[in-house]
């Protein structure tokens, strides 16, 4: 291994399906370095000098490579550090994202065709601070798409509270996820670990510290979280982990050397470096966003669950990289000195519901299919029907749908860690007033204070004074739990189950889902296998 390269030993020192425009260019290289001023705040990294802007008193830099493109010989292969450079790089503008498909009402981020798609954006209220807490963010998309440039993920104003704060990209589809003879697995989440080294080397340089580091992230990004915790390549890069959203999305390596197989055939290739090095990383991308949109024929190879997560990519067990998954790993407690947070919305399927047409789209098929196969007990229409008789058959699709990808694999999270001896601290984001309810990933725009911003007002235009509080109290708990491991309210503990509930008016209580916990106390949230070959 090049001493160059993000693999294993390098590391063991101590890494929303949504629907925003992506819209930035790329970022240019300065070999002239000027002097130093207040505008363009300048700072040393570990590969070379980075000049960014000063925008509202806040620091930014965006687009900083923290590994070298992953093109050429160094496709579909492990991230690999950056080559230095001379001079000074302008730290200007986001990075491409990586390859993936371009969902109706999106933009393509090609940045001028580079492909740099691994950097790392900085927002820093000051850089010639010191011990600053760092919060680094994790971008969800059903590990098939997504960028730090999308709007919403806008560290500014967390940055004004007095934090750094980081997001990075990380390869997605066939080029992060994709089983590839030939290529190391989870290049996504070796992506991940490869941007939180750079993080523990270099923040420090913009006035944060790296033994203070949280990582969160919703959706894929919360799975990211999970795996993270559990991956020994990322140990000691981070001492808290917030996982808004975590998805059913572990697979076996039978069924991602299948699903790799089907998205490699339909460009007529195999799923080998051999094959698929010369491809065109977006032709792959599309191939495989294509076997996305008609997932549903392959039920019967994949199983259910993965038709109800819709896209086909997630982290896969594989000995090197993620040897366990992270609910067992949790439990026996590799990760229990880093401090957890995790939660859930309350309606969390009701986001791929409207994605979908809306609830008047639901069939009496899909119904009946995801009340007998999603629930791990005999019989799940009765225990459905038992546990919440208020409910109407499409609320019941909506719950079971949202209980089998999202809830309780969160919920299940804070126990496993809290089993193993770690502190958890777990809550239910239950504000609903929107048309979808309290969705998947409307916690966003308030946790990152920007349910104001043109492209992130989920609660009106001006957004309604309730959300204004909401948001500000928990931006204020997520900066609490970054700075002191603690976010206000008490550690989840078996017997008491203590959770918080965010709505209009926030309480401190018993987890409320106790119903559908009971359905899935004995599910034992194992990787997603392959029914059929």
């Amino acid at each position: 291994m090049s001493d160059k390269s993000f693999g294993r030993r390098q590391f063991s020192a101590g890494a929303a399906l949504s629907a925003a425009a992506l819209v930035v260019s790329a970022c240019a290289t300065d070999t002239n370095p000027t002097s130093n001023n207040s505008s363009t705040p300048e700072v040393r990294t570990t590969e070379g000098t980075v000049r960014g802007k000063l925008e509202n008193n806040i620091a930014v830099f965006r687009g900083i490579p923290y590994a070298e493109a992953p093109v050429g010989t160094l496709r579909l292969q492990a991230p690999v550090r950056h080559t230095p450079w001379s001079g000074v790089r302008e730290a200007f503008d986001f990075g491409p994202q990586p390859p993936q498909a371009v969902m109706p009402g999106t933009t393509a981020n090609t940045a001028n065709d580079s492909n740099e798609w691994l950097t790392v954006n900085v927002w820093s209220p000051d850089v010639k601070a010191s011990g600053l807490p760092v919060m680094v963010w994790i971008y969800g998309g059903g590990f098939m798409m997504g960028s730090s440039a999308m709007p919403s993920y806008n560290g500014a104003n967390l940055a004004t509270k007095g934090v750094v704060v980081v997001s990075l990209n990380y390869r997605v589809s066939m080029e992060g996820y994709g089983l590839i003879t030939g290529a190391p697995a989870n290049r996504g989440l070796l992506d991940q670990i490869a941007a939180l080294s750079w993080v523990r080397d270099n923040i420090a340089a913009f006035g944060g510290d790296p033994g203070r580091v949280t990582i969160f992230g919703q959706s894929a990004g919360a799975g990211s979280t999970a795996m993270l915790l559990a991956a020994p390549a990322a140990r000691g890069l981070f001492q808290r982990a917030i996982a808004q959203s975590v998805p059913t999305a572990l697979q076996t390596p039978e069924l991602a050397a299948d699903v790799a197989t089907v998205v490699a055939a339909r460009v007529g290739k195999q799923p080998t470096v051999a094959d698929l090095t010369a491809l065109d990383p977006q032709t792959l991308a599309d191939a495989a966003a294509a076997v996305s949109k008609n997932i549903a024929q392959y039920q019967d190879r994949w199983g259910y669950g993965l038709v109800v997560a819709g896209p086909e990519f997630g982290p896969v067990i594989d000995p090197d990289s993620l040897p366990e998954g992270p609910y067992p790993a949790l439990a026996r407690g590799v990760s229990k000195d880093v401090t957890l947070m995790v939660g859930h919305t309350k309606d969390e399927y009701n986001f791929m519901i409207a994605m979908a047409g809306g609830p008047d789209k639901i069939t009496t098929e899909q119904i009946d299919k995801a009340l007998r196969l999603l629930p791990p007990v005999p019989d799940g229409p009765q225990a459905y029907r038992a546990a919440y008789p208020e409910a109407d058959d499409k609320q019941l699709y909506q719950i079971v749908c949202s209980d089998f990808l999202f809830r309780m694999p969160s919920l299940r999270l804070a126990q496993a860690h809290t089993a193993g001896g770690g502190r958890s601290y777990l809550y239910e984001f239950r504000y609903d007033k929107t048309p979808i309810g309290a969705a998947h990933g409307n916690e966003i725009p308030l946790v990152f204070g920007l349910i104001d911003t043109e492209g992130t007002r989920t609660y009106g235009n001006p957004p309604a004074a309730d959300a204004v509080t909401l948001g500000q109290q928990m931006q204020a708990d997520w900066l609490a739990f970054a700075t002191t491991g603690d976010p206000g309210w008490p550690a989840y503990r078996p017997d008491t189950q203590q959770a918080r509930s965010f709505d209009a008016s926030s309480t401190t209580g018993p987890y409320l889902e106790l119903a559908s916990e009971q359905i899935w106390a004995n599910d034992p949230l194992d990787p997603l296998p392959l029914r059929h070959s």
